[in-house]
């Protein structure tokens, strides 16, 4: 029985084993007819619900199932591939027909447009032979607007009428049009204007940049040349189209005529103007005086000025005290017989009345030392005029040195294509010279001054001695 049991489990497991590869074999044929359909649609396992079978009769019932179900389920994808195959096919047939549509259309516009190339072609022809002379008016108008709005930008007269002009002439200048019988009379009107007004001196309210701000200012134009607001020079910048305030003023020769302009009641009065239209104006206030220039002397320069200070202080005192001693000795030699001895003349008057009884040597004597005395006072500290006259020279040529070797030390180092990398030098060099020249100057003239009067009053001196000595028995 044991043995017969074991037969029939083995048979069993046989017969299991038959029905699953039955199973495998009909899985794979259903798997490849799958893979022929479209990818989108993934095959349906075959799934048997319940519990797994345990008889042949039971898996074979669990397979006939199965495939009942798949042939459902193949039968509804079929039924959607043919529903998606007409719809694909309409629209193939309708991008078809809109793209024949879209062929018409474009072979049209292409025979429209090869038509109106021509037709361009033929009516540009018939443009250029009626233009005849306006195109040279259309080159001439661009050439005169463009040449007129440089001059009118440039021109002081821009202060007063604004920029509409400037950009009407832009304008015009830039068009790729034929100017109209309104522009070309703008046009004629603009250079007729700006001709009257550049000779007329006019009045008007302007706005002025200044170091503050912008002001309104009466603004008083000469022409193209000048112009002047609260008695001071202004500048026209034609680069930002504005009215400035100079840095500085020009030279007071020139700044004195604004005054004496517009205090003038008559109907001409003198004015400074600048005919170049503002670049003489620029260098002239550029140009710097010579007291401005001191300081590009450097340290010799500082010391000649000090020097010269110096030697004009004790110049001028000497001076002055010589004066008033030459007009006491002059008042003393007119009264000799009353000697003061506030002056030197009387001092030595007072020695020959002091000792009337010496013999004519000693009264000699006497009075050459009364008067080395009086001539060692009249001539002290004139020496020091005289040495800063010979050593400002000196001092200024030492600069002069001093700064070539910088002018050769900055061509050394940077070359000599800059020339403003040399000017400190050069400026140093002329300077000092400068400084020297006009300190030796004055102070020569000072102490020939000086020495002339001194030797005057020596010599009245000399002349009165001589005659006490003269008088002596």
């Amino acid at each position: 029985m044991s043995s017969m049991k074991s037969f029939v489990e083995s048979k069993g497991i046989l017969t299991l084993g038959l029905a699953s590869g039955l199973m495998l074999a009909l899985a794979g044929t259903g798997s490849a007819q799958d893979a022929a359909a479209p990818a989108a649609q993934e095959p349906t396992p075959m799934v048997i619900d319940g519990p797994t079978p345990a008889t042949p009769e039971e898996l074979l019932k669990a397979v006939n199932e199965g495939w009942a179900i798949e042939r459902k389920e193949d039968k509804a994808r079929e039924q959607r591939f043919a529903s998606a195959l007409d719809e694909q096919t309409r629209l193939l047939a309708e991008a078809k027909s809109a793209e024949a549509a879209r062929e018409a259309t474009s072979q049209q516009l292409e025979s429209s447009y090869q038509a109106k190339e021509v037709q361009i072609t033929e009516l540009t022809a018939v443009l250029d032979s009626r233009m005849g002379n306006l195109g040279e008016l259309f080159g001439v108008t661009r050439q005169v607007a463009g040449d007129t709005r440089g001059n009118i930008e440039a021109s002081l007269t821009s202060s007063q009428f604004g920029p509409e002009r400037i950009d009407f002439l832009n304008k015009l200048g830039s068009s790729k049009e034929l100017p109209s019988v309104r522009e070309l009379e703008g046009l004629w009107q603009e250079l007729v204007r700006e001709m009257v007004e550049q000779g007329k001196v006019v009045e008007y309210t302007a706005q002025v940049t200044t170091p503050s701000g912008v002001e309104d200012r009466q603004v008083v134009r000469a022409g193209p040349f000048s112009a002047i607001a609260n008695g001071e020079y202004i500048l026209w910048d034609s680069v930002q189209q504005k009215l400035k305030v100079l840095g500085r003023q020009p030279p007071s020769n020139y700044v004195d005529t604004i005054g004496e302009y517009t205090d003038s009641d008559e109907e001409f009065a003198g004015l400074a103007i600048d005919p170049s239209r503002g670049s003489l104006l620029s260098v002239l206030i550029e140009t710097r005086t010579l007291v401005e220039r001191i300081p590009e002397g450097g340290g010799v320069g500082y010391a000649i000025m000090v020097l010269a200070g110096f030697a004009a202080i004790v110049g001028a005192y000497k001076f002055v005290t010589i004066i008033i001693t030459a007009r006491k000795v002059s008042a003393q030699k007119k009264n000799a017989n009353r000697p003061d001895k506030g002056n030197p003349l009387g001092r030595v008057l007072a020695v020959a009345k002091e000792n009337p009884d010496v013999d004519r040597e000693k009264l000699e004597l006497l009075l050459d030392e009364a008067i080395l005395r009086e001539t060692s006072k009249l001539e002290s500290w004139i020496w020091l005029v005289k040495v800063v006259s010979v050593v400002a020279p000196l001092m200024g040529l030492l600069g002069t040195v001093t700064g070539m070797i910088k002018t050769f030390q900055a061509i050394t180092l940077f070359g000599a294509g800059d020339p403003r990398m040399m000017a400190g030098g050069i400026s140093e060099a002329l300077v000092t010279t400068m400084q020297g020249l006009v300190t030796a100057i004055p102070m020569v003239l000072i102490h020939s001054a000086l020495s002339y009067n001194t030797k005057s009053i020596v010599d009245t001196l000399d002349e009165q001695s001589a005659g006490l000595i003269a008088q002596q028995d």
